[in-house]
């Protein structure tokens, strides 16, 4: 009696399997162009929902576009292809379908987070400053674009956020750079790299170290003045910055101040940054 009850139970549980595998591909032996747009486009929300491959639901919302190009559930279809596509990590595809978005849909509410949607897929590709910083440079213009076209959206102040830690990756690789060249001795090269932090970067969280390595290096080369100039506007803007007490123990220990000396490009910094004179 055992074991008919337990060839009972499997056969249950078997015809269980057999019934939920055919409710799920009950969906596909529907020829799709026979079903209504928003048919389509809410299997492809559903699928959104329940699947954690978003393949099935870009299909869907594809298959909206194809046979029903001119329609509501079409422009709505080609906004939810684009997310999905981001959220499969196929960037190319998601910046494809959000510029055509644009494109076709200019003036509609959605537009703004086309072009969010647009900017991030560039974004959410540079989460690792070792990588290709041509997509930091695409990302910053296209969080701009959004800041700018879009300033009233609930999009803006992200994009804000977000071109700032663009803009703070860019940075950090000229400092990784840097800091290679100084370690290896080559003290030109390095203080190349810093300067564009110290220069273009100003608003990073880069500038102290920057300044701290410029201390470092014109002092290899024995660039007192350069040296001394870079302490003083570490000093002046980021006293309480351990490389401040780094910058300030090496000068010290030579007998030097920090203090803006000589007529480098510093001391133009110097004066810009600490004395408020845009020459």
């Amino acid at each position: 009696m055992a074991g008919v009850k337990v060839r009972a139970q499997f056969l249950w549980a078997a015809l269980i399997i057999a019934g939920l595998s055919g409710c799920g591909g009950g969906q596909d032996e529907v020829p799709l162009d026979s079903l209504t747009a928003e048919d389509i486009y809410k299997r492809g929300e559903l699928a959104l929902e329940t699947s954690r491959k978003p393949d099935t639901a870009i299909r869907y919302f594809s298959e909206v576009e194809r046979l029903y190009p001119y329609s509501e559930w079409a422009k709505r279809s080609l906004i939810m292809q684009a997310f999905s596509q981001h959220k499969a990590k196929n960037y190319e595809d998601a910046r494809a379908s959000a510029q055509r978005y644009l494109d076709l849909y200019p003036a509609e509410e959605d537009a703004a987070y086309a072009q969010y949607l647009l900017a991030l897929s560039y974004y959410d590709q540079i989460d690792e400053v070792g990588r290709d910083q041509g997509l930091t440079f695409q990302a910053l213009q296209g969080m701009r674009d959004v800041i700018e076209k879009y300033p009233d959206s609930e999009y803006a102040r992200s994009a804000i956020l977000k071109f700032d830690l663009a803009f703070d990756h860019l940075a950090a690789k000229e400092m990784e750079i840097g800091r290679y060249y100084l370690k290896k001795g080559q003290y030109t090269a390095a203080i190349n790299r810093f300067r564009v932090v110290v220069q273009d970067f100003q608003t990073t969280t880069h500038t102290a170290e920057a300044l701290h390595r410029l201390v470092e290096a014109y002092l290899a080369l024995g660039l007192t003045d350069e040296a001394q100039t870079a302490g003083a506007i570490l000093g002046y803007n980021y006293q309480s910055s351990p490389f401040y007490d780094d910058s300030h123990r090496l000068l010290t220990g030579r007998g030097l101040s920090m203090e803006a000396k000589g007529e480098s490009w510093l001391r133009k910094v110097y004066r810009q940054v600490i004395q408020g004179k845009w020459l």
